[in-house]
């Protein structure tokens, strides 16, 4: 009888146990979703990236550049319906901006233009990190938006700033030929009335000049 008592008591002990633990797993459950819900809330408002306007010599010159093209659509395409779906498009964006050192038109194929590329590549690889670790940082992801849109506005200020010292450098070429073709012209010698050359005493307008009977020279 005794043993059933036991028995009974160890049983009812788990089943508390076990109630208990669900409750808090419930709680813990709960509380994790309210942190969620207010992480979403606060990137979600913060997830603002701008690109800024550019020239259209520029947008000429890098319409064949796919991985830039790629990597600015899926910027500007905001996610919406979870955290998970912010963590997922920070993921794409970082293999994105890491095929941006890939096919760099010519043009733009700069010391200068690179260092920039690699910088916003660091940015968004670290905001990649921080969304997608177990713990969100969020202030660092929220830091991390503006700072990215930052070396963006950088390298297509440094792309336009390329463009407009190769158009510069055009109109001087351009100028410098025109002062040459001037030069030339001025050197080059021009014949005057005065410096014909005078005909000969053999010769008069319209032929030679007729020589004289030679009865004529004896008288």
């Amino acid at each position: 009888m005794k043993i059933y008592s036991y028995i009974l008591l160890v049983l009812f002990c788990f089943l508390v146990s076990c109630k208990d633990d669900e409750a808090a797993r419930l709680q813990a459950n709960a509380k994790d979703a309210k942190k969620n819900e207010q992480i979403f809330a606060s990137i979600d408002k913060a997830w603002n990236f701008n690109p800024q306007p550019m020239n259209p010599t520029v947008v000429t010159m890098i319409q064949n550049w796919s991985e830039w093209r790629l990597f600015m659509t899926e910027l500007q395409q905001k996610p919406k319906s979870s955290i998970g779906a912010f963590q997922q498009k920070a993921r794409t964006l970082s293999q994105k901006a890491m095929n941006l050192n890939n096919n760099i038109p010519a043009a733009f194929d700069k010391p200068e233009i690179k260092s920039r590329i690699m910088t916003l590549i660091t940015k968004v690889r670290s905001l990649d990190l921080f969304i997608n670790l177990n713990q969100i940082q969020e202030q660092k992801v929220i830091k991390l938006i503006p700072e990215i849109n930052e070396e963006l506005a950088s390298l297509q200020s440094q792309m336009d700033e390329i463009v407009r010292k190769s158009q510069i450098r055009l109109e001087e070429g351009e100028a410098e030929m025109l002062r040459s073709l001037a030069k030339d012209s001025l050197q080059k010698p021009q014949s005057e009335p005065g410096n014909l050359p005078k005909p000969s005493n053999s010769t008069q307008q319209g032929g030679i000049v007729p020589t004289l009977n030679p009865k004529q020279k004896s008288q």
